[in-house]
């Protein structure tokens, strides 16, 4: 009967202005208005394309480990597959799901199965956080730290060897390209190391293992708290130390590099500093036949370094 039902309607509360306490009335209508475009599978939480993002992501962070100011990554495919080509000691291969292939990626990956580095399937938005730029055409490359020398190591190298010491300290070389073209001359002319300074100068990069051309991975690289101090401890072993610098006292003519010795090769814009010009036993130049006022950093130490092994050869 009209008026005798007991369910009670949408009312409102005694004293009280909000809306009503029973149904919606609808309050909840902003609630069903439609929500835009439905996200990608990989962007929903409970998708299992999303759990596998999650896990490639995970896994990828495991592999890199803690970042540190040594730790690279290589992007793009042509320097990946230089620094592969040149037996770069890489970890991880980093490719995004569903990028194009071509003869270039096909290649890394078959370098990177051959030398048993990890290969990890990506997001692409995994890879972009990487690469500020979003320049990494779908695949990167992680090299880990370079494994120093002790600056004795080098010494213990040439005594194995049998032959006088011939080493190389670099005095404020900070391009990468320098230090590993100086690299691939050591091992070239039979020098048994290289001795950098720990600050303030050029590391073993990636950039450095590929101009090297593999070298790096035959020639160790030394790094010294103290360049100067190193430099001492090298003449008390009984080394000559001889400066290469522009504004050398004699030239590389009159050098003897019969005997053990280490050069020591200044920047091309600065030369050696004062500490190291005055722990030299004597500093030498290349005399130039033209208006060249100087050569560059490597390419004076491959003139230096060659002129030694001729000498050495026809001892």
């Amino acid at each position: 009967m009209a008026g005798n039902s007991k369910r009670r309607g949408a009312v409102r509360k005694p004293g009280t202005k909000k809306g009503p306490t029973v149904g919606s009335g609808g309050v909840r209508r902003r609630g069903l208005e439609g929500r835009g475009a439905t996200p990608p599978a990989h962007q929903r939480p409970n998708h299992p394309a999303a759990k596998r993002a999650a896990k490639a992501q995970a896994q990828a962070r495991r592999q890199s480990g803690k970042k540190t100011d040594d730790t690279e990554i290589v992007l793009g495919r042509n320097p990946v597959l230089e620094c592969l080509r040149a037996g770069v000691p890489a970890t991880a291969l980093y490719v995004v799901l569903g990028a194009e292939a071509d003869e270039r990626l096909t290649e890394s990956v078959q370098l990177a199965a051959d030398a048993g580095i990890s290969i990890l399937e990506v997001q692409r938005h995994d890879l972009d956080r990487i690469a500020t730029n979003g320049l990494h055409q779908g695949v990167a490359l992680q090299i880990p730290p370079y494994a120093y020398a002790h600056p004795n190591d080098l010494l213990s190298t040439a005594a194995a060897d049998g032959s006088p010491a011939l080493l190389v300290a670099l005095d404020n070389i900070s391009d990468p390209r320098n230090l590993g073209a100086i690299v691939r001359s050591v091992a070239a002319f039979g020098g048994h190391g290289v001795l950098i300074p720990q600050r303030r100068s050029a590391s073993v990069t990636a950039v450095a293992w590929r101009t090297s051309a593999g070298a790096a991975a035959r020639l160790r690289v030394a790094r010294a708290p103290n360049l100067t101090r190193a430099l001492k401890g090298w003449a008390d072993a009984g080394l000559q130390i001889v400066g290469l610098d522009a504004d050398g006292d004699t030239t590389v003519d009159e050098l003897d590099g019969s005997g053990p010795m280490v050069v020591v090769v200044g920047s091309e814009g600065k030369g050696l500093s004062r500490l190291v010009r005055e722990t030299c036993d004597a500093v030498v130049s290349i005399p130039m036949a033209g208006p060249t006022e100087s050569l560059n950093a490597s390419v004076a130490a491959g003139v230096v370094l060659a002129e030694i092994a001729r000498q050495r050869r026809g001892r």
